[in-house]
C-alpha cells in the first residue's frame, strides 16, 4: 500500500514538473523578431560619370602648373654625350635670339623644364630665346590635347586660362609653332596612333592660324635602365620616323633634337638627365642648353 501511494506521488510530481517546462516556452504563436532589422546595400558615394573622357594613365605625372625643379648644382657621374652628340660647331652661324620672339613651345614636362631654365636664364639675360612664349604641361600628349576642357584635362593655361591648343596658341599670336609631345602617347596609343593624334591636332592649330610655321620636334631619348614595356627607345625612334614623314606630307619643318641628346647608345646621358633614378627622361641645365644651341643652328636653315 505504501509503495502504491509512493508511486501516485511520483507521478504526480512528475507531471507537474512537465506543465511548468511546457508553460515557460509558449506565450506567443511565433518567435520574437530580430532587434536588429537588415538594411538595403548603400548605393555608391560617387556615381560613375557618362560624360568624362576615358581615363588614362601617362607615363609623365608632373602638374601643368609646377614649376620645373631645377637639378642639383653637382653634375651628375657616368656616361657621358659623345662628340657625335654635339651641335656642329661652328659650322653654321645661329639664328640671333630675335629668331624666336613670335615662337610659341608646345610640351609635356620635357618642354616644362625649359620653360624653367629659360626663365631662369632671362633673370641675367633678358633677351635669352628672345620672346619665345611656352604652352607646357605635365602629363600632357597629342591624344589628351583632343580632349574637352574640364577639370579633369590637362590643358595648358593661358593668361590664367586653360584652353585647348589651337585656341592658345592663337590667342598668344605666335607666327611660330615648336611642338614636342610623345612621351604620354606613346605607351597609350602605339606609334601610329600617336602619330595620328599629332597629325590631328596640327591640324586643327593650323585651321585656327593658317600662317603658322610649324616646327615637329623629335621625342627625345630615355635613359639607359629606365626604358619600359612599350614606351622604349626602339620605339621612340619609330615614332620620330612616323613624325618625318608625317611633316613630309603636310608641309611642315622636323626638327631632329634627339640627335644631340643621345650618347653613342642612343641613351639619354647621365650629364643630361636630371632623374635617372626615376623615370629617366627629364632634363639638366646642361641638356637644355644644348637642346637650345641645336634650334638655333636649325633655324639658320629657315634664314
Amino acid at each position: 500500500m505504501k509503495k502504491a501511494v509512493h508511486a501516485a506521488a511520483l507521478t504526480a510530481l512528475t507531471l507537474a514538473l512537465l506543465l511548468t517546462a511546457a508553460g515557460c516556452g509558449g506565450g506567443g504563436a511565433s518567435s520574437p523578431s530580430p532587434s536588429v532589422q537588415p538594411t538595403a546595400s548603400p548605393s555608391p558615394a560617387v556615381e560613375p560619370s557618362a560624360t568624362l573622357p576615358p581615363v588614362e594613365t601617362p607615363v609623365d605625372t608632373e602638374p601643368a602648373t609646377a614649376e620645373p625643379t631645377q637639378p642639383a648644382t653637382s653634375e651628375p657621374t657616368g656616361a657621358q654625350p659623345t662628340s657625335s652628340a654635339q651641335p656642329a660647331s661652328g659650322s653654321v652661324t645661329p639664328v640671333d635670339w630675335s629668331w624666336f620672339d613670335d615662337a610659341v613651345f608646345v610640351g609635356d614636362s620635357i618642354s616644362l623644364k625649359l620653360t624653367g631654365y629659360v626663365s631662369k636664364m632671362r633673370q641675367s639675360q633678358s633677351d635669352f630665346l628672345g620672346k619665345a612664349q611656352f604652352l607646357t604641361a605635365g602629363s600632357l600628349g597629342s591624344g589628351n590635347a583632343l580632349w574637352e576642357v574640364s577639370d579633369k584635362s590637362v590643358h595648358p593655361l593661358y593668361q590664367g586660362t586653360k584652353m585647348r591648343l589651337e585656341d592658345s596658341v592663337a590667342a598668344c599670336g605666335a607666327k611660330k609653332l615648336y611642338i614636342l609631345l610623345g612621351m604620354n602617347d606613346v605607351g597609350l596609343y602605339g606609334i601610329d596612333g600617336s602619330v595620328a593624334n599629332m597629325e590631328t591636332l596640327l591640324k586643327l592649330i593650323q585651321e585656327k592660324t593658317p600662317d603658322l610655321q610649324i616646327f615637329v620636334q623629335s621625342a627625345t631619348p630615355i635613359h639607359k635602365g629606365n626604358e619600359l614595356k612599350a614606351l622604349n627607345n626602339a620605339n621612340l625612334i619609330t615614332y620620330n620616323q612616323g613624325l618625318q614623314e608625317m611633316c613630309q606630307r603636310n608641309g611642315w619643318h622636323y626638327v631632329d633634337v634627339a640627335s644631340v641628346l643621345k650618347d653613342a647608345d642612343g641613351y639619354l646621358p647621365d650629364a643630361y638627365c636630371s632623374d635617372a633614378s626615376g623615370m629617366g627622361m627629364h632634363f639638366t641645365d646642361q641638356a637644355c642648353q644644348v637642346w637650345i644651341d641645336y634650334l638655333r643652328q636649325d633655324a639658320a636653315s629657315y634664314t
